[in-house]
């Protein structure tokens, strides 16, 4: 004799009971009681089990390896990402794919994405060895030169090589901060010897071949970038504290093949005063009184501020000829 089908829908309520069978649910509740839907629960319970497999973790950090090996980082770090996603509850686990991340972004050039990642693997894993250089390596390409790892193991090789390398790096970048200082220094009082330059109507000159056009203010830009005379004693042009310019001066002998160097011709001073000086005594190579005297009166800044006086590397120069010597000349003025 057969027997009725239970467990069937009801006919009036099929609808509502259609919708608690797994399969055919439009919505999932946002709580599920066992008791009242142990399929459901069942299921969820499957799945999570699933989704939080420290094996499919661990699968992906095998994946994420092959890739690494095969320096194909992007992927290497899709791969240990995905594994990352299934939250394993196995802390270690998930220290290694953190750390294996870093490494990949690392070697991508993130620095700042490794070692965010690598600030995590140390939470789940204070003193991962690994982690602990690769966020060290981040942090010398970062110039923050980090000194944490050797707290955790202050004989590890690769941490005292780095220590070295760190040390070594701070002393150059500690030399480039003081250069460009110094150069900084530098550019701001050639500014101020360049407008001084300009305020005395002094032209300057880029090459020995100048002519009054082709010289222009736009040489001032030039002279800030190396504002320093090319003599080969390297005097400089200087200011000194009354706001007076000094500059090194060149006389040229040509008919005895001889020169002087004054490395600081105060602007006011004669040429007259230097003269003396220089030929207070007849100089060994003028030992027949073949130089005259000049009578040179002039100051250095009545000269340089003649219009046709360029100034070239910064260094006036001058002929003294005894040539010229009661000839009658042509005098500019």
């Amino acid at each position: 004799m057969d027997q009725p089908y239970r467990g069937g829908f009801h006919e009036d309520q099929w609808e509502e009971e259609f919708e608690k069978v797994p399969l055919f649910m439009k919505k999932v509740p946002s709580e599920i009681d066992p008791r009242e839907n142990p399929d459901l629960a069942c299921l969820q319970s499957i799945i999570f089990d699933e989704e939080h497999s420290p094996e499919q973790a661990k699968t992906y950090k095998d994946e994420g390896n092959d890739y690494f090996k095969e320096k194909d980082y992007k992927k290497a770090v899709i791969s240990y990402t995905e594994g990352l996603k299934k939250k394993c509850a196995n802390p270690d686990l998930n220290a290694v794919l953190y750390t294996n991340r870093a490494a990949a972004q690392y070697y991508l050039g993130n620095f700042h994405s490794a070692l965010s990642d690598v600030t995590a693997a140390k939470k789940l894993k204070p003193c991962y060895l690994k982690a602990i250089i690769r966020g060290a390596l981040c942090h010398l390409e970062l110039k923050h030169f980090a000194k944490a790892g050797l707290q955790i193991d202050a004989k590890e090789k690769k941490l005292l090589e780095m220590r070295a390398k760190v040390d070594k790096l701070k002393l150059i970048e500690q030399r480039d901060v003081r250069k460009a200082n110094l150069k900084e220094k530098e550019r701001n009082q050639n500014e101020v010897l360049l407008q001084d330059i300009k305020a005395r109507n002094i032209r300057l000159s880029e090459a020995a071949c100048e002519d009054e056009v082709s010289a222009s203010e736009g040489l001032g830009e030039l002279f800030l970038d190396g504002l320093s005379s090319e003599n080969p004693h390297g005097a400089r042009l200087s200011l000194d504290d009354q706001g007076r310019l000094s500059w090194p001066v060149l006389f040229l002998y040509p008919e005895c093949a001889q020169s002087d160097f004054i490395s600081a011709f105060h602007e006011d001073s004669r040429f007259i005063d230097h003269l003396m000086v220089m030929f207070g005594e007849t100089p060994s190579w003028d030992l027949e009184a073949e130089l005259y005297w000049v009578p040179a009166k002039s100051t250095l800044l009545q000269d340089l501020q003649h219009h046709r006086h360029f100034v070239k590397a910064l260094t006036p120069a001058f002929l003294v000829c005894n040539y010229l010597w009661g000839r009658k000349v042509h005098q500019i003025r």
